[in-house]
């Protein structure tokens, strides 16, 4: 019983145990890793799913609020254009717009200047008193033949379907009748020879267009969002944003990238951070539904909806944060607990450690405690002691090596500096009689010149008296040659080379040859 204890305790039972140990946490911590990961993935495809349910019936709702107007913005129109000739009549239809539909606030026709005779300008304006705003006063409707303080034709809301021809959304206009914000649906007016005559325009409220909307919202922490392509808001809890204030120059940089990705049409999701409170807001552009006899143009508008993390992720953060607190709380233990265990067993690795660092500083006497182990701790406590000393020796003999060729450097530095002296003097010595053997050469050269140029008119003597002066010119140039030579030859300290005793011969050939 007690062989069989020891056994089981001894060092190589209690590595395997650990071995065993750490395999279990890294394939717990793996298997958990990858569990959650698809958890998260799984959770937010559902939020993903749901947020694109709600957003597809958000812009349905709003689609239909829009074709709701243009609907009935059309059935008056068709009376406008059959009666055009009848400016008395166009107050009636603006009226007759504005009380059959609910979500419209104000209606005008306006006309371009001269089109009616007798009158330079001709507009109509029909809305409720209020701006709707006050239930109690929403039925009531005021007639005006003005709109705020500049001319009609100075509004986008005239201009844009003067100018294009087609029928179109504005975005949200800053309107000086107290309605606030508003969206305008124009209608370019045509008379029969097909060109553009006036505009009939109709009034939303953006502020009754976003309480209509939020309605919907059932969730605490969710709202619908909406965006003109100008960054405007169209729908929005807050009535302060309602008031011509822009996504893209919020305080706030995370509200800015959700406003710069939305006006650009992207479709996704994004996380940001307001009053404190972690925000998730899935988005996509506002696409109108295409109906038959429908003008369907791209608004650049985009849809999002709002919400709050807690109750996206509500409970898979609580269960992540378990996990996470469990695993790191035994991680903890599990760390004391090998800390303890291996600074048991390898207590000598850490003197091992400490006499690296030694023979690093370059101390390579220092003496080591001797270990009784046989395991591999052991086996390499005391290869590395003979390692240590073999590496002194090899110092001492590197050491012993490095004094001998600095003196053998230093001769060689006094040698070389000797040889640098005499190359000098060679140097000099070699320049002075080449500067002997130009003249000599000269006229040599300038006899056979003359030779060869006046020999038929040279008599024998005065032929044989040129190659004299040849001859002993070639003669001056040999004997400073072999004076070269030989000065080589002595200053070396040693015997002319066989090369030199046949140039010698070769010169005194060419010699015997010319004197011929």
């Amino acid at each position: 019983m007690r062989r069989l204890t020891k056994t089981f305790f001894s060092p190589p039972s209690v590595r395997l145990n650990l071995i065993v140990i750490c395999g279990v946490v890294l394939l717990l911590a793996v298997s958990m890793g990858v569990l959650f990961y698809f958890s998260h993935k799984v959770v937010h495809e559902e939020a993903r799913l749901n947020a694109e349910q709600t957003l597809e019936g958000t812009a349905q709702h709003l689609d239909n609020i829009l074709f709701n107007v243009e609907q009935s913005v059309g059935n008056v129109y068709r009376e406008v254009v059959s009666h055009l000739d009848q400016p008395e009549r166009m107050t009636n239809y603006c009226r007759r717009a504005v009380e059959c539909n609910p979500n419209i606030v104000g209606c005008a026709i306006c006309m371009k200047p001269g089109y009616y005779p007798g009158s330079e300008h001709f507009m109509t304006y029909v809305h409720r008193k209020d701006g709707g705003k006050n239930p109690a006063t929403a039925s009531q409707l005021v007639t005006s033949d003005k709109f705020g303080s500049k001319h009609y034709r100075e509004h986008l809301w005239y201009t844009l379907p003067m100018t294009t021809g087609r029928a179109c959304w504005t975005d949200p206009l800053p309107e000086e009748e107290d309605e606030g914000l508003t969206l305008s649906f124009c209608l370019p007016i045509y008379d029969q020879s097909r060109e553009p005559v006036g505009v009939m325009v109709a009034d939303l409220s953006v502020e009754q267009l976003s309480q209509t909307v939020l309605a919907d919202y059932s969730l605490t922490n969710s709202y619908a969002l909406m965006l003109g392509s100008d960054g405007s808001f169209i729908v929005h809890p807050d009535q302060k944003n309602l008031l011509g204030q822009t996504a893209e120059h919020s305080d706030n940089p995370a509200l800015q990238k959700v406003a710069e990705a939305m006006m650009a049409g992207e479709t996704g999701s994004m996380s940001f951070q307001q009053d404190g409170h972690d925000w998730v807001v899935f988005y996509k552009p506002f696409l109108q539904s295409e109906v038959p006899g429908r003008a369907v143009e791209k608004l650049k508008w985009s849809i999002g909806a709002v919400y709050s993390e807690s109750e996206v992720f509500g409970s898979y953060g609580y269960l992540l944060l378990y996990v996470v607190v469990i695993t790191i709380l035994g991680l903890v233990v599990f760390f004391l607990l090998s800390r303890i265990v291996t600074r048991r067993q390898l207590r000598h690795l850490a003197i091992l450690t400490n006499a690296t660092n030694r023979v690093a500083e370059g101390h390579y006497d220092d003496p080591m405690p001797d270990v009784k182990r046989d395991d591999e701790i052991g086996l390499l406590y005391k290869n590395f002691q003979g390692m240590k000393q073999a590496l002194a020796n090899h110092v001492n003999e590197l050491e012993q090596l490095t004094s001998t060729l600095k003196t053998r450097r230093e001769v060689m530095n006094e040698i070389y500096a000797n040889e640098q002296s005499v190359d000098r003097v060679k140097t000099s010595f070699l320049h002075s009689m080449s500067n002997q053997m130009i003249a000599p050469s000269e006229d040599i050269s300038r006899y056979a010149q003359t030779l060869c140029n006046n020999y038929h008119g040279f008599s024998p003597e005065e032929v044989s008296q040129v190659v004299d002066s040849i001859n002993k010119k070639g003669n001056t140039i040999i004997e400073l040659i072999n004076n070269m030579l030989n000065a080589a030859d002595d200053e070396a300290g040693r015997q002319a080379v066989p090369g030199n005793e046949v140039a010698g011969r070769r010169i005194n050939e060419d010699k015997e040859v010319t004197h011929d």
